[in-house]
């Protein structure tokens, strides 16, 4: 531990830069085909997520080349949950520092960047760029703050031996969640298949009728589920917070979340922060969907949770119709989002998505539909499960290694 020294982000940096302003990269530059921009929101666990990606074509990327990814980069959300940073990989150099974000460049010859990737998603690395940020509504970062973050440091061997030790755990945890985004994808396409294409079981024997299947009925979301909100106890009473047990779910929970199952929650309340608030208890398993600012993100839990005020949840009155409705509104995102409205943060009301339309096919469909996709979850499940016991196991094994208290 003696040959270990402290110093600042900025001292092994070779670069610390924000991405292009918004009057550098505007959103009609944006294609659906092109060079992925990291913005904020694809950064999820560390890695990039290129799910929802924007793209830009390439005369775009030539123009701000000075805010090209280089492997090895550590990128920020420079406002909002400003302790989450994602590390580059080979496959993404090229791609560009999106607006929101700032990029860290390490200079190697001082530094091994995973190493210090590692040494900046430690609990007292991340709270202390939470608190040095700024901003009393939402938090914000910049090169400066950033540049003034601690690092503990050892010599470059002894670097390059814990960012491979704790890599083995990120490696079998990617493994693990592009297991779930295939079987994800795979109840995707078994969605499309049966209620886009309509090639369902006994497809060829079911006449259409006016673009619907005979059969098929056209109703009101408010039809089929029950549509609860959510609430927040008072920050401002400790009691409803402290030592709470009951499950509390916000937004970043489910845009944090590595896969529809939701295993656990960052915050948990008290019965009585339950009692005075405006949140309710869901059952197992109910749907949980973002209606404000970032809308249209969805989970699912395997307990009893409540939720904050920006979730509409949604309780089917049918129980084999729970996987239909889910894709089913995974699938109108977009349509969704449409009818938000507000002037300070886009939200969706109940009243106006409770008046949404929604084709129900016969209950044996929805029921082999539940059947089949459901399978599909209790897998992801288990999947997350794993996800969850090796993140909490190398988390366990980061702050020893980092502090010195086990040898590599």
């Amino acid at each position: 531990m003696s040959e270990w020294k402290k110093v600042k982000l900025r001292d092994i940096a070779s670069a610390i830069q924000t991405g292009p302003f918004g009057s550098q990269l505007h959103q009609s530059d944006y294609s659906d085909i092109g060079v992925p921009v990291v913005m904020p929101k694809d950064i999820i666990n560390g890695c990039i997520d290129e799910s929802t990606i924007a793209r830009v074509e390439s005369h775009h990327v030539e123009r701000l080349s000075r805010h090209k990814i280089s492997e090895g980069d550590i990128l920020y959300a420079r406002r909002g949950d400003v302790g989450k940073c994602a590390y580059t990989v080979f496959g993404q150099q090229g791609w560009l520092c999106g607006t929101g974000c700032l990029r860290v460049t390490i200079d190697k010859e001082k530094a091994f960047p995973k190493f210090i990737f590692f040494q900046l998603q430690k609990r007292e690395t991340i709270g202390w760029v939470e608190k040095h940020a700024i901003g009393a509504t939402m938090l914000n970062l910049n090169t400066s703050i950033l540049g003034d973050v601690p690092i503990e440091l050892p010599p470059l061997p002894i670097q390059h031996r814990i960012a491979t030790t704790l890599s083995r755990y990120d490696s079998l945890i990617e493994n693990y969640q592009k297991q779930i985004k295939l079987l994800e994808e795979a109840a995707q396409r078994l969605y499309k298949e049966w209620f886009v294409d309509l090639h369902f079981p006994s497809h060829e024997n079911t006449k259409i009728v006016d673009g619907v299947p005979e059969g098929w009925e056209k109703k009101k979301i408010a039809d089929v589920c029950d549509t609860i909100g959510g609430g927040t106890p008072s920050t401002k009473i400790a009691s409803y917070y402290e030592g709470g047990t009951i499950s509390w779910v916000t937004p970043t929970d489910i845009t944090r979340n590595n896969s529809l199952c939701l295993l656990n929650t960052e915050k948990k309340i008290t019965k009585e922060g339950l009692n005075h608030s405006s949140a309710k208890m869901l059952p197992k398993e109910t749907i949980l969907m973002t209606s404000r600012a970032s809308i249209g993100y969805f989970g699912i839990c395997d307990f009893e949770v409540c939720t904050n005020q920006g979730f509409i949840s949604c309780v089917p009155f049918e129980k084999n119709f729970q996987m239909y409705l889910l894709y089913n509104l995974m699938n109108r995102v977009e349509e969704i989002r449409i009818k938000a409205g507000g002037s300070t943060y886009l939200e969706i009301s109940k009243s106006v998505f409770r008046n949404f339309d929604i084709i129900c096919p016969t209950r044996s469909i929805t029921v082999e539909f539940q059947c089949k996709t459901h399978r599909l979850l209790e897998r992801m499940k288990s999947l997350s499960s794993q996800i969850r016991l090796l993140t909490e196991a190398r988390d366990r094994l980061l702050p020893k290694l980092m502090s010195g208290e086990i040898d590599v």
